[in-house]
């Protein structure tokens, strides 16, 4: 090989160690069903498609560039096909829909980590972005209050982060994980936030608080009946739980019984369980009063 191939060869893979990856990943086996009617899509058994994958990504890893995995959802793709006019039964239009996830899904950086780790997480990472949409777009299309004239999303958003910032604050220190549930329109809501208490502050990651406050601020915009569970854990203690209504824009303390029910009761049979050993149920503790939290009568 002469030494001008072989600097071209170099260089090529050089560039290729800076192109990014993005591979679409069939999670379950309903979606892999799902794709098996397109003639162009290769694989009968969805074992053996996740074994080829991980190959495939094991693969991308050893070349040094940066690969990420996002969901793969058939019907999305479909509605993607009718939509640009492109034919779903041929490969180029499956990459056209995987990059067009790349700028606009969920997606998990892929860093060696087996699919047994990665799935989970890519899951979770798509229930959370599809919540943080709902919640967006609840908060976008809410309009202005007929009686103040303000925009209803904005101003239920800045209450929701005021309400969070205040419960932080009075939960204190320790290691907190909050809970909230608002009811949408097929579904529930649900947003989790890890804080860590400190005296005089509170710090969490700001991505999770902002997906947290949007649900929050769903609520409140909608006039949902949601709810707000806390969970205080420091070291040689006894965790701690709280919970509080969402009602009339503001979050209610629900009283120790009604903390005790909601943790020890199966939600889908009703049927009473086992309190976790080592945690205290206790009521809700009251917010401090903000002057601008004037909600009631004016969205």
């Amino acid at each position: 090989m002469t030494r001008t191939g072989t600097t071209q060869a170099h260089l090529r893979r050089a560039l290729r160690r800076e192109v990014p990856s993005t591979v679409g990943l069939l999670a379950d086996e309903h979606d892999f069903t799902a794709m098996r009617q397109y003639r162009t899509f290769a694989f009968d058994d969805h074992t053996t498609y996740l074994r080829q994958v991980e190959a495939l990504l094991r693969t991308l890893a050893t070349q040094g560039g940066h690969t990420t995995v996002t969901l793969f959802d058939p019907e999305e793709y479909a509605a993607y096909c009718a939509e640009t006019a492109i034919d779903p039964d041929h490969p180029t239009s499956r990459s056209r829909f995987t990059a067009h996830l790349a700028a606009t899904g969920a997606q998990v950086t892929y860093t060696g980590q087996p699919l047994s780790t990665l799935l989970p997480e890519l899951v979770d990472t798509a229930v959370r972005h599809a919540t943080w949409e709902y919640a967006t777009t609840v908060l976008a299309t809410t309009g202005d209050c007929a009686t103040c004239g303000k925009d209803i999303g904005r101003a239920a958003f800045e209450r929701a982060a005021r309400l969070l910032a205040r419960l932080l604050d009075a939960a204190g220190p320790g290691t907190h994980h909050l809970v909230c549930s608002v009811p949408a329109a097929d579904d529930q809501l649900l947003a989790v936030l890890h804080a860590h208490g400190t005296p005089g502050a509170a710090t969490a990651d700001d991505a999770a608080t902002a997906e947290f406050t949007a649900v929050l601020a769903a609520g409140i915009a909608l006039g949902a009946p949601g709810g707000l569970v806390l969970r205080t854990s420091n070291p040689g203690e006894r965790d701690r739980l709280h919970g509080w209504r969402l009602t009339g824009g503001t979050l209610t303390p629900l009283t120790e019984a009604e903390v005790f029910a909601a943790y020890c009761t199966d939600a889908g049979t009703g049927e009473p369980l086992s309190p976790e050993p080592g945690v205290d149920h206790r009521a809700g503790f009251p917010l401090t009063p903000d002057p601008d939290d004037d909600w009631t009568g004016h969205h």
